[in-house]
């Protein structure tokens, strides 16, 4: 069975890392949802615009396939430029992961979210103030439409870099990743996905393709962390269930 992961956000999940930069991974056991069929991964594998490149979801997928030893499917919906409200609840970018997701579960198991996205919410400070409730939101609508409430959700920081970004005011990112860092602490099977050191293109908004090999590996690795603490909690859960049925017999 495929192991299969939803691959939402904007630009930088998507992938803007500039082809002819790109770390070459093995793509024999990488697959893209392409008209609800799986084929084997090939760049760009989330081709929202004409200049997409290369993605974080590469590398991830590859360390994924590589440690379990399975076919790994990526559900590539994510959209440049889009702020949080573009993917609430009933909106078009979210009904769409949602159904992609749905077909993808007919021949795949879901294993986890990755979520990338706030540089189009860090020059407003009601966005900023507003941007947990908001994800929350669509945390929730995920785990509900596609019973994902056993699943890690990756969220991943936003780069240092923005603070030269000539495009717009982009400072407010510090506020952003402090409220994805509550996110993940807060909620249990969430990791936050640190880009701290990691660079970028030369527009100072989109990860150079070096950095989204990196990421990917960073994504990885914090899987893992959510995944064995889930490990952890299900054995102690297990434990106390015991314990307490143990004192019912008493």
């Amino acid at each position: 069975m495929i192991h299969s992961f939803l691959l939402i956000g904007q630009s930088n999940m998507a992938g803007r890392g500039y082809l002819h930069e790109a770390v070459e991974v093995d793509n024999s056991h990488i697959k893209v949802l392409r008209n609800g069929r799986w084929v084997k991964m090939f760049r760009p594998i989330n081709p929202d615009r004409s200049f997409s490149g290369v993605s974080l979801g590469e590398r991830f997928a590859e360390r994924y396939a590589q440690k379990y030893d399975v076919d790994v499917g990526l559900i590539c919906c994510a959209d440049g430029g889009t702020k949080i409200g573009q993917w609430q609840p009933g909106e078009i970018l979210l009904d769409h992961a949602i159904y992609q997701a749905q077909l993808a579960s007919r021949t795949s198991t879901i294993a986890g979210v990755l979520w990338h996205q706030g540089e189009s919410d860090c020059s407003d400070p009601l966005l900023r103030a507003n941007y947990e409730q908001g994800f929350l939101r669509i945390m929730d609508e995920l785990k509900n439409k596609l019973d994902l409430h056993d699943v890690p959700f990756l969220i991943g920081g936003l780069g240092d870099y923005l603070v030269d970004y000539a495009g717009a005011d982009c400072r407010g990112y510090r506020e952003i990743n402090e409220t994805l860092e509550r996110i993940a602490q807060n909620n249990p099977l969430t990791g936050f996905v640190t880009a701290e050191g990691l660079t970028p293109n030369p527009d100072n908004l989109h990860f150079s393709a070096q950095s989204l090999y990196e990421f990917g590996n960073r994504y990885f690795e914090v899987f893992e962390q959510v995944r064995n603490s889930k490990k952890v909690f299900h054995e102690k859960d297990t434990k106390n269930a015991a314990i307490q049925s143990g004192m019912e017999l008493l």
